[in-house]
């Protein structure tokens, strides 16, 4: 899997990935194409398990830092909605 523009510049850095489930991920990007977003040391939480909303989670890992629960996933990339890097989430 090579890394592909517009993600190129952010290999090595930490991303949240929002998909059209309930399940959302923060990790370190290695790599993305057509197919996939491959994360390391990411956290990768279903928002069915807790009451909080996906932002207010994002937030938090913003705010607190990332708890990884996987050295490495792989995110199909047709169940991402966005992806931003965690440095630029606001917290308030």
């Amino acid at each position: 899997m090579s890394a592909a523009p517009p993600f190129a510049e952010w290999v090595g850095r930490l991303v949240v990935v929002d998909t059209d489930s309930t399940f959302v991920y923060i990790g370190t990007l290695e790599a993305a194409d057509a197919d996939a977003l491959a994360l390391a040391e990411a956290d990768v939480h279903d928002m069915a398990a807790g009451s909080a909303t996906k932002e207010k989670y994002v937030m938090e890992a913003a705010k607190h830092g990332v708890r990884a629960s996987r050295r490495r996933v792989l995110v199909r990339a047709a169940q991402v909605v966005s992806v931003s890097l965690l440095e630029d989430v606001l917290t308030f």
